[in-house]
């Protein structure tokens, strides 16, 4: 992996990072929840999309230098959990439609660096990763959206709304500590 990272990169690698530790903790805040609702089909979905989000935090803690990860990272963890956790208790559809929240931005988000990449040389091998990260996110999304069906209930659309801003000042901060 590269020794230098531009300020930029390792911004938005930071940035990355914690939304992904965000992200593992969101499915584990949805498994527990299932766990204790006994519902195997939530249970399923959590192990097998927090296993995907387990594997983006390793090969991006590949490339981020430890003394570069947020120092927020306590707290991401705590709001991922809950971000998991909280739908959960109102059934399949609610994590369904928070899910897909997550992954619309988190794919905007993604699709950022990558036009950065592009228009830029990057280090070798980092632009195939992020594009690799941003097509299981649209996975994530395009499969949570089709299981939440037509769900559009003004609860669950304020909600996702929160999320997503919620995201967005989330980046912002771990961009910078």
């Amino acid at each position: 992996m590269p020794l230098t990272l531009s300020n930029y990169l390792l911004r938005e690698l930071r940035s990355d990072h914690a939304g992904e530790t965000g992200a593992v903790y969101i499915y584990k805040g949805i498994a527990a929840v299932a766990q204790w609702r006994n519902d195997e089909e939530l249970i399923a979905f959590a192990k097998a999309h927090g296993a995907t989000e387990a594997e983006h935090l390793a090969l991006i803690e590949q490339w981020l230098p430890a003394t570069q990860r947020s120092i927020l990272l306590g707290p991401w963890r705590l709001a991922g959990w809950l971000t998991g956790a909280m739908p959960t208790l109102f059934g399949r559809v609610s994590v369904y439609g928070t899910i897909a929240a997550v992954e619309t931005f988190v794919d905007q988000h993604y699709q950022q660096q990558i036009d950065h990449l592009t228009s830029v040389d990057g280090p070798e091998g980092l632009l195939p990763l992020l594009q690799r990260c941003q097509a299981d996110e649209q996975h994530h999304r395009d499969e949570s959206l089709a299981l939440a069906g037509q769900a559009n209930h003004w609860l669950l659309r304020a909600w996702c709304w929160l999320v997503g801003w919620g995201s967005g000042v989330a980046v912002v901060l771990a961009r910078r500590f």
